[in-house]
């Protein structure tokens, strides 16, 4: 019976892929954005969205935390909208939707050949950064987490692969050894932050304790890596700006806690700037 509803979401998601195809891109996003607000609630629990939103801000208003889910719900369709046009978004003319600010840094990467860890979290349309990354010229492998879907895993997989980011390394174990041996080929890594992991520690994220990955701390401990934070901002339908921010570098004595605690904070400052534009239907605070 799984297998027999994951290949009707597959079908149903061809579908809608089909009709964004010939809607095209602006009105497929407009059209998704609306479509989620209005079926996204019965997904996921409004109870853990709300937690979430009033654990960040305690003395919010029932309005003000209904306009943002509102507005992430939207944020999240659109998403799912634009992933059939990643294509047009990486060489074709969506690419001139994309404002960059800090590209000088990267550029300094790509022309020093460093090693850096690229982090980010789930905002606006966060596959616009492995894309744009990767479209830079860096040498880069992106951690992922597969869908439970294994249908639509095959066929998001082949997209990202082909238009997001060649080497995608999947999240886990295994993932940690694929990381190390992208390293030894001079490559850098990417990856979201921002999600509950069962291996992490727990450090404060908005003053209460999640559990949080330490990949980026190890890799920082181990190959002594900077941290390059790139934060995703969308702008009138379906333009954005990724800003590339200067790199972190810690200290030898710096712990695997402290490096993590760092990187909430910068998560942290993030969602306060467009918290419209995060997901905030992650149960984080388990």
């Amino acid at each position: 019976m799984k297998y027999l509803n994951y290949f009707i979401q597959f079908i149903l998601t061809i579908f809608c892929f089909i009709l964004f195809k010939i809607l095209g891109p602006s009105l497929s996003s407009r059209l998704s954005g609306k479509i989620f607000e209005k079926i996204g609630p019965f997904f996921r629990s409004k109870t853990i969205i709300h937690s979430n939103i009033r654990r960040a801000y305690p003395n919010i208003e029932i309005k003000q935390i209904t306009n943002i889910a509102n507005l992430m719900w939207n944020n999240y369709g659109r998403v799912f909208a634009e992933f059939m046009f990643m294509h047009e978004f990486r060489s074709g003319k969506l690419s001139q939707n994309i404002e960059i600010v800090g590209q000088n840094i990267l550029e300094n990467i790509k022309s020093n050949n460093k090693q850096v860890i690229f982090i980010s979290g789930h905002f606006s349309n966060f596959e616009l950064m492995a894309m744009h990354l990767e479209k830079s010229g860096i040498n880069l492998c992106a951690i992922y987490r597969p869908l439970n879907n294994i249908f639509l895993n095959m066929f998001m997989e082949r997209i990202r692969k082909k238009y997001i980011c060649k080497e995608q390394i999947k999240k886990g174990i295994s993932g940690v050894r694929d990381i190390v041996k992208f390293y030894k080929k001079n490559y850098s890594t990417a990856l979201m932050i921002d999600q509950r992991v069962s291996e992490g520690i727990k450090v404060n994220f908005f003053k209460h304790k999640a559990l949080t990955t330490t990949i980026p701390a190890q890799l920082v401990k181990k190959y002594k890596m900077p941290i390059v934070p790139v934060f995703i901002e969308r702008f009138e339908n379906i333009k954005f700006k990724i800003t590339v921010q200067k790199p972190i570098y810690f200290s030898d004595d710096a712990s695997i806690e402290n490096i993590t605690s760092k990187l909430n904070e910068v998560l942290e400052k993030m969602i306060i700037s467009k918290p419209e534009q995060w997901i905030w239907s992650h149960n984080r605070w388990k």
